[in-house]
């Protein structure tokens, strides 16, 4: 049976019973246990992208030994200012030849290890060179004294032994790659992809390989959610489009969700008499959590789950739809790839015009970039192009109607990028 938040056929949304965006995620994931997705092993080249399934920790101290930050000489402090012998030569891969004693030095490069007995390197540059006649060991004088562990990366210094390195549930990027391979990690704990299926609803639908006739149009929407599914790490599965039945909707919404993680809808959500969304979900004995939040574009959208897994029923309108699934169900997917943290890239501007709200509702608007200057663009939820010429969106929280123009605000990226 429907909760407060569902509404009966043909009825109107009433704005004081819908709750705002976050409030409605909130509702959902405290009402609806969404389980972690099961581990896989992937190779260390094909981890790039995926979110990693268990914590890493240091299996050692890295650098394992102290090592030089410059060209010069490694020595010991201990003998202050005077002169020092020049006993051999650090190569790179290699262990220092042997110790230093008192009074010696010994050449090393960036990277080398520190002999024992060293404690600091002089650079080249800071130090002379001495040859006397008639021996054939350089000596060194320096120009400037250098404090004890200068110009070295001390043992551990990058990762203790036993240290946490990376946390399971983050994202593996080209920094997390770095620290995979410099631990010997090849063999890589990922959480496996969800599959999201993507269920077009309407008669008016075609395929972008067809004509449209008058009232068609083709199905832009399971392309737009596809990528940004992709983008946010799960794996998008198209399902047959799905008429303006409900006995059809049914059929294909039971083999969706059989076969899938969970299940995005897209049109059918509103009050009207063809949008059977809701219906179709309690046929199928799903439960619907809300119906219909304070916010534009995206009011008639639908938080339901059928056998513990979630249906999200978007709205038809092509910008409504992909707008709600990047700034609200976000994190509704972030949880089903099992992502902690997911990236939100958000860019600092100035508004160059007036940014127009509602008070007492969300607003996301999107706006176009010239250089740190933001313009607002036309709300036009119907229109497909509109996300494709913004480099992000602006959110307007329930108590800001409006941000003047010359006024600081933030942008905030599409997850798939978007226009740059």
């Amino acid at each position: 049976m429907r909760n407060s938040q569902a509404l009966l056929p043909g009825a109107a949304f009433e704005p004081e019973r819908l709750l705002a965006p976050t409030q409605a995620v909130h509702v959902f994931r405290a009402s609806v246990a969404l389980a972690l997705p099961a581990l896989e092993r992937v190779a260390l080249t094909e981890a790039a992208g995926r979110i990693l399934a268990r914590d890493v920790v240091a299996d050692a101290a890295y650098p394992s030994h102290p090592r030089s930050t410059m060209d010069g000489f490694a020595l010991a402090t201990s003998d202050g200012e005077r002169a020092r012998r020049v006993v051999g030569e650090v190569r790179m891969g290699a262990a220092p030849p042997h110790a230093l004693g008192a009074g010696e030095a010994m050449r090393i490069p960036t990277g080398g290890a520190l002999p024992d007995g060293a404690d600091a390197v002089v650079p080249f540059e800071d130090a002379d060179v001495i040859v006397a006649p008639g021996d054939p060991a350089e000596t060194i004088a320096l120009r400037e004294m250098v404090a004890r562990g200068e110009n070295v990366t001390h043992r551990g210094s990058d990762m203790e032994r036993a240290a946490l390195v990376l946390a399971a549930g983050r994202r593996i990027g080209g920094p997390e790659l770095g620290v995979l391979a410099t631990l010997g990690v090849t063999d890589v704990p990922v959480y496996r992809r969800p599959r999201i299926a993507i269920v077009s609803t309407g008669d008016e639908l075609i395929e972008p390989n067809q004509t449209p006739g008058i009232g068609q149009v083709r199905d832009s929407n399971r392309y737009a959610i596809a990528g940004s599914l992709i983008a946010m790490g799960a794996t998008p599965v198209h399902v047959p489009r799905a008429p303006d039945t409900l006995d059809a909707l049914v059929d294909i919404l039971r083999a969706a969700i059989l076969e899938n993680d969970a299940v995005f809808l897209t049109g059918g959500s509103s009050v009207g008499a063809r949008d059977l969304t809701p219906d179709a979900i309690e046929r199928l004995g799903g439960t619907i959590h809300v119906h219909g939040i304070r916010v534009k574009p995206g009011k008639p959208t639908v938080f339901a789950a059928i056998d513990g897994k979630p249906v999200i029923g978007l709205p038809g309108n092509p910008t409504s739809a992909l707008m709600i699934l990047e700034a609200v169900i976000a994190p509704i997917v972030a949880a089903l790839v099992g992502e902690t943290a997911p990236r939100v890239e958000r860019v600092h501007a100035t508004a160059a015009a007036d940014f127009r709200g509602r008070a007492g509702w969300t607003w996301y608007v999107p706006a176009e970039l010239h250089g740190t200057r933001a313009t607002p663009l036309p709300l036009r939820s119907a229109h497909t192009s509109l996300l494709a010429r913004a480099n992000g969106y602006v959110i307007f929280g329930e108590d800001t109607s409006a941000i003047e123009s010359g006024a600081p605000l933030e942008v905030v990226r599409f997850s798939s990028g978007g226009r740059t």
